[in-house]
């Protein structure tokens, strides 16, 4: 059995969602920085061992997950066709089955769904994503074939601003969008250095964006190395997946 994480969100009966850890998983005795259940193809551990992984973790789901090719970008992608070029930072899914998904081992993992069980959708949102409108963009896609305009959303573990620093350029990025993203920034060690809380960025753009039930947001990845990969803390490190799906059609 892997370990994984579920959403404690109130979201719709047909909609399931899982997060996964580092826990369990094949191991590559020879790369030691992927050990546990890494699902990354693109951080150069064993190809046969990540795919080994992804087996186990088909076991839970569906069907296979609808991996992205991920680029800290704003595309949110409906996923249903199920083609080989994804390349985007959300998909998105209007059928039951199809299992979104994004990689994160710092960045946040946003889960998305309407309260009709009609649309899901699950975004990677790391600094550049969230100010490039990542999430925005997520949500407007998702109401255009909603059943319903409740949207709820559900964010993962991610880094925590405790570890989290950056610099000037990242925090005027975001307070010239919105001056109220100040508060999402803390003075860090040395002048020009500010700790970043990436929860509170996307709570912010997810209220911008009509979004009012929020839940998650308190897991951080850096400071739990047992069950988190992360890759301020690591560098050369695995990936976690953040996954969403709809078991069925919502009722009529």
């Amino acid at each position: 059995m892997i370990d994984r994480i579920v959403p404690d969100w109130p979201s719709p009966a047909n909609v399931r969602a899982m997060f996964t850890t580092r826990n369990v998983g094949r191991v590559t005795t020879e790369k030691r920085a992927y050990t546990g259940l890494n699902l990354a193809v693109h951080v150069d551990d064993n190809p046969h061992v990540v795919q080994l992984n992804r087996n186990q973790l088909r076991q839970y789901l569906p069907d296979h997950p609808r991996w992205l090719t991920q680029v800290h970008g704003s595309r949110a992608i409906w996923v249903d066709s199920d083609s080989e070029a994804l390349e985007g930072d959300a998909a998105m899914s209007r059928y039951p089955g199809v299992v979104c998904a994004v990689l994160v081992a710092d960045c946040l993992p946003v889960l998305l769904c309407d309260m009709a069980g009609s649309v899901v959708g699950v975004a990677h949102a790391g600094w550049r994503g969230l100010a490039k409108g990542i999430i925005e963009n997520t949500v407007q896609a998702l109401r255009e074939f909603s059943h319903s305009d409740q949207i709820i959303a559900w964010l993962g573990p991610a880094i925590s601003s405790q570890h989290f620093e950056v610099g000037d350029e990242v925090r005027t990025t975001f307070t010239e969008y919105d001056c109220q993203a100040a508060r999402a920034f803390f003075p860090g060690k040395e002048k020009g250095k500010w700790y970043a809380d990436l929860f509170e960025l996307a709570r912010q753009r997810l209220s911008h964006a009509g979004v009012s039930q929020i839940y998650g947001g308190n897991l951080c990845t850096y400071s739990n190395p047992e069950k988190f990969y992360s890759y301020r803390r690591d560098g050369k490190t695995g990936r976690m997946a953040g996954l969403l799906w709809m078991t069925q059609f919502p009722d009529k």
